[in-house]
């Protein structure tokens, strides 16, 4: 209640509206699996190690890495979840989580599958480290000396300097203190290109307190410099090239502290400037003020390649059912973080969560395992839908037993894989394609999302076109999908003339109420966006006034629903009701401290069988 002690004109700001509700998003899709490179969290490793937002495949190369199959300890696989993404943003998907699996190799640590290379140093020890674990962190990295043009200059003699600055002999403009220089004597020609340092020719400058700048050399002690000597400032450029052509550029990189670009700070292990750098450097200096120059003397090379340890496979092994489920934060330690799909858990805007490796693991129990973690998964977060793969290359009798292991309204299960051409392998003259076949679940996540954003979470993810494929792994035709539907199976199906098409809406629920997917995810939608928007509630006055705002914005909220086709009903009354007053509480629950607000909507379920009954009328016929 507002204070009035003294006397005045008061204005004071008061609603007279109802609060509204603000739809959630319901595309933004989560995957946990193996990748050759990106986030994964290890001791000493960088601080950025939670999924990461995606918006497009380009984008998924830079942080997660290429499509090229993994190398793993038992042997090359192909990159599934690389793929899945890939075909995730050619079928219309917009957002994409990914939170990168990785288990190292017997008796090995994710430190061994880290590509590095040493870098002899005089003064000090400097290593180049990649920044993550993997096969695609074995990028080449080009360090080359820039020199700049000669600052050399001298004070005139001013017999108001009380420091004498004309006594001080050479100095270099526009320098601060920690710089590289090369000193070339009068006359002689200055380095052409990107010429090789050379030790003896090098200082780095000292600033004392007054100003004046002195050089040391190897030894680390001041020396002289002869007057009208050429002074440049030298400077490191980094090139590090990655996979898929990747190429980044780190210019005017100085090697001590207190110069702004230092190379130490800027690809430091948690980089300011771009948290998807590739490499970072490990640099030890020397108790020595030459050594500066002394590391920049031992980065410069013509282009080396990060390497790992031998014998290790950097892209780690293939991991089990467990480590794809992860396991949940330390709440005792803040560096200890989720990994898996317990990551994607703490990600509160995931509605579509998939695991592309989970079809291909080595056997049926460990297919059954994943897809158990990624339902079980989707059920503890209630607010989304897993996309659940079957084996490859499963049979009728297959995918029918494996359907018949689960039962849930928070899952949908797609058959059967789908072939692609290779695009590492583009095709050749005299050289046929190569192909491949992939696990529905990326396809399949895309065309929800473009459902989502074209239609509406509304409309059932069914009847659109699957983009970038040759064709389906196995022909569905109507005799097996009548027999595969009913039981909760969507295939997938080619039809003349119409293309590829996903050609089931069902969940994996024996539950007649939930048997399919757009009605799961409109309530989805809508106890998501209700929980999100009424926060402001708790701890609000339990009375009228409270009952009234709650009931009149989820009936606004729910108006627009019935007006977008998302609920039947010729009018809103048969579309929805929203009931919250002493109706729905007795005084128990108010001196309880509870609210109770009822909501009933009518969703619309999809056309599933479209039925026209023709039969013969005669001219004479009576209705």
């Amino acid at each position: 209640m507002p204070e009035y002690l003294a006397p005045g004109v008061y204005v004071e700001e008061v609603s007279f509206r109802s609060k509204s509700i603000e739809g959630v998003p319901t595309s933004t899709t989560g995957y946990a699996g193996v990748t050759r490179y990106g986030p994964v969290q290890y001791p000493g490793g960088p601080s950025t190690t939670r999924p990461r937002l995606i918006t497009s495949y380009t984008e998924f190369e830079r942080v997660y890495g290429s499509l090229a199959p993994l190398q793993l300890a038992d042997g090359e696989r192909t990159a599934y979840l690389a793929h899945a993404a890939r075909a995730f943003f050619n079928n219309g998907g917009r957002r994409l989580y990914v939170s990168r699996v990785f288990a190292p190799p017997g008796g090995q640590t994710v430190a061994d599958c880290i590509a590095r290379l040493a870098v002899t140093v005089s003064l000090g020890s400097a290593t180049w480290r990649a920044r993550w674990p993997g096969e695609d962190g074995a990028v080449l990295v080009d360090t080359r000396a820039v020199r700049g043009k000669n600052l050399a200059f001298q004070h005139a003699a001013d017999p108001e300097d009380l420091l004498g600055r004309d006594s001080w002999g050479p100095q270099v403009k526009s320098v601060r203190h920690g710089a590289v220089v090369e000193i070339v004597a009068a006359g002689d020609p200055l380095p052409v290109g990107n010429a090789p340092l050379n030790p003896a020719n090098l200082r780095v400058i000292d600033v004392d307190r007054d100003g004046r700048q002195h050089f040391i050399d190897s030894s680390g002690d001041r020396v002289a410099v002869t007057a009208g000597s050429q002074i440049l400032l030298v400077e490191l450029r980094v090139t590090v090239f990655g996979a898929e052509g990747r190429t980044d550029v780190y210019d005017q990189l100085a090697a001590h502290p207190d110069q702004r670009r230092y190379i130490g700070k800027v690809l430091e292990l948690d980089d300011p400037e771009d948290e998807n750098a590739m490499v970072w450097l490990d640099w030890t200096p020397a108790v020595n003020a030459f050594s500066p120059a002394a590391l920049m003397v031992g980065l410069q090379n013509a282009g080396k390649r990060l390497t790992g340890v031998a014998g290790v496979a950097m892209d780690g092994a293939l991991p089990g059912p467990d480590a794809i489920r992860g396991a949940e934060a330390d709440p005792d330690d803040v560096d200890v973080r989720a990994t898996g799909l317990e990551a994607l858990g703490e990600l509160t805007d995931i509605a579509i969560v998939a695991v592309p490796d989970g079809g291909a693991m080595d056997d049926i129990d460990s297919i059954q395992a994943v897809a158990d973690h990624l339902i079980a998964h989707a059920e503890k977060w209630r607010y989304r839908i897993a996309v659940v793969d079957g084996p490859e290359n499963s049979s009728l009798s297959e995918i029918r037993d494996f359907r018949g292991r689960f039962d849930s309204k928070y899952a949908a299960l797609y058959h059967p894989w789908i072939e692609i051409l290779d695009p590492l392998f583009p095709a050749a003259p005299g050289v046929p394609p190569r192909k491949l076949v992939l696990p529905p679940s990326g396809f399949v996540t895309g065309i929800y999302a473009r459902s989502d954003i074209e239609r509406g979470v509304h409309k059932a993810p069914a009847n659109e076109v699957v983009r970038g494929l040759t064709k389906f792994e196995i022909n569905i035709n109507k005799a097996r999908q009548d027999v595969l539907n009913p039981e909760g199976v969507n295939c997938l199906r080619f039809f003349e003339g119409r293309g590829n098409r996903v050609w089931g809406a069902r969940t994996m629920s024996s539950d007649p109420e939930w048997k399919y997917v757009n009605v799961r995810r409109l309530f989805i939608y809508v106890e998501h966006s209700i929980d999100k928007a009424t926060q402001w509630a708790v701890f609000e006055p339990n009375n009228d006034r409270l009952w009234t705002n709650i009931r009149t914005m989820v009936e606004d909220f729910l108006y627009v629903l019935w007006r977008d086709g998302a609920l039947i009903g010729a009018k809103p009354e048969e579309a929805y009701f929203v009931r919250c007053d002493r109706t729905t509480m007795t005084q128990n629950d108010l001196d309880n401290g509870r609210m109770i607000c009822l909501v009933g909507i009518a969703p619309s379920r999809p056309a599933e069988y479209v039925i026209f009954r023709v039969g013969q009328w005669t001219a004479d016929a009576r209705a």
